[in-house]
């Protein structure tokens, strides 16, 4: 008799049916719930002023990021051996659970329409961070500083060995 049971349960499942035990897909998900909400992720606020950074830069108009102070200093840390260059200079980020908020210091060409290219910057900026992190923008600060004149030479001259 102990036969007969275990050859039943072999190739009936629990419901009667008459499917293989093993194929049958389970229906319940171990550990309960939604997979997103079995734990949490955290956001560095680095990570959110690079994707800001980089998405700023990308706007035509854009000729820095950062006062002048900043772009000098960076100029100077950029031509030490091994260093790199800051997409984060410029911008400064707050970040919460759920949002965040974003000051940006850029320097426009001469000649655009500034508040055409902080808008621009605005959108760009937001979609880029709230496409990457989820996070909610809930404002992007812009601080014109400087305009970048076509006969000034760039503060961060081109380096001599290459």
């Amino acid at each position: 008799m102990t036969d007969n049971v275990t050859e039943q349960n072999r190739t009936q499942s629990s419901d009667g049916g008459s499917e293989p035990l093993g194929t049958r897909k389970a229906t319940t998900r171990r550990g309960g719930g939604d997979p997103a909400t079995r734990g949490r992720t955290t956001i560095a606020d680095g990570v959110v002023e690079k994707i800001a950074g980089l998405a700023a830069r990308d706007v035509l108009g854009v000729h820095a990021m950062g006062s002048g102070f900043s772009r000098t200093f960076g100029a100077v840390r950029d031509r030490v051996p091994g260093g790199s260059k800051s997409v984060t200079r410029g911008v400064k980020a707050e970040v919460g659970e759920v949002q965040t908020a974003l000051d940006l210091e850029i320097v426009v060409d001469y000649g655009v329409a500034i508040a055409d290219v902080a808008q621009a910057v605005r959108e760009n900026v937001i979609a880029a961070v709230e496409r990457m992190t989820g996070l909610q923008v809930v404002e992007v600060n812009i601080a014109v500083s400087d305009v970048k004149l076509p006969d000034e030479e760039d503060e961060e001259p081109e380096p001599r060995i290459q």
